[in-house]
Order: C-alpha cells, then structure tokens, then sequence
C-alpha cells in the first residue's frame, strides 16, 4: 500500500450511508493544525443519511450517490476533479466496484466493527455474541475487491462483557472506532 506523503493536507473525500458519527469524528481532527487531511467532499448513498448534515453544517461539498449502473463514474469524475487523494469509508453500507478501487488502489480505507478476519460483513456484534467471542474490536483497513480483506491498518478491542447486547457491544465499539480511525489517517498520512 501507497503512503500518502506530501507538505499539504490531504484533499479527503468520506463515504456514508447513516448517521455519520465517524464522519462527524473525522470533520473534528481534520480542524487541528497538526492532523494531515481535509474532509473536501462526502458522498451518501442514501439521500437521507442523517450524516449529510455534518457535512451541511460544516459547509463540505457532498452528492448522493445511488452506486447502481454508472453512477459511480458521475462520482469518479467529482473526485477527480476536486483532487482527492483519500477516501474514508464511513458505514458506508455499498459494495465498491472493482473498477472504482482500482481507480483510487491504496487510497481507500474502510473502518469495521470487528477485529478481522473475523465477522466480515454485516451482524458483526451479533455474531460475536453468539459464538461466545471473549474479545471483540475495531479495524482499520485498506479496501481492496474481496470484502472486509484488505491489509490491516490498526486494530482495538475490547472485552466482551458478560451482560452485553449486539447494542451494548455496538455502542462500546462505536467509541473506540472514534479513536482508531484518526490514528490510523495519522499512521498512513506522513506530512
């Protein structure tokens, strides 16, 4: 995988489908002096993703993208143009084409909410829960064609406690993916 290295702060471009609470997270350092990027542009894939809102209220450029047919090349074309040179997966809940990886190859990172290998996918506190998992996590990676199996950025876990719901678990999770994803920019961005 490609370091991004450069004496700017990196044009970044964040994809979402929800509420947009790692976009709002990442909107927060990219403000700091010292953090390497700029949130330039977001894209949902749902008109109505609450996570539109961080970007209205933070004057960031977005489009809604449905990703069906050829849409995402309307959206290749904006990225593009706009000179972005990473991008964020959110909880973006879309399948990139292989077309649209490779055009950005190195350059795309997703966050997950599972210590991978393990519970790619959809369900993932669920599915720990029901197997009796000790631990479960967070994981930063690098997107690639095969789901959830691009190489491992950073990791955090936690201990699964005996009381926890998929909710609960979700919840606890959710605040050590606040705390990852911007190590993990830092990790792979070198100003």
């Amino acid at each position: 995988m490609v370091k991004l290295i450069g004496a700017k702060k990196v044009k970044t471009a964040v994809f979402i489908s929800g509420k947009g609470s790692n976009l709002n997270n990442l909107i927060k350092f990219s403000k700091k002096k010292k953090y390497p990027i700029t949130i330039d542009f977001v894209v949902s894939n749902k008109k109505n993703a609450k996570g539109l809102n961080f970007a209205k209220k933070n004057k960031i450029d977005f489009k809604i993208c449905s990703f069906e047919k050829n849409s995402e090349n309307k959206i290749l074309k904006i990225l593009y143009k706009k000179k972005i040179k990473l991008i964020c997966l959110a909880g973006f809940m879309k399948i990139l084409t292989k077309k649209f990886i490779n055009k950005f190859n190195g350059k795309i990172i997703n966050i997950h909410p599972s210590l991978l290998p393990k519970y790619k996918g959809l369900n993932t506190h669920k599915r720990a829960i029901d197997n009796n998992e000790k631990y479960s996590g967070c994981t930063v990676h690098y997107v690639n064609a095969k789901l959830d199996s691009g190489k491992i950025i950073l990791q955090k876990k936690l201990k699964i406690k005996k009381n926890d719901t998929p909710t609960s678990l979700e919840n606890r999770i959710h605040k050590l993916e606040h705390l990852i994803y911007p190590a993990a920019i830092k990790r792979i961005i070198s100003l």
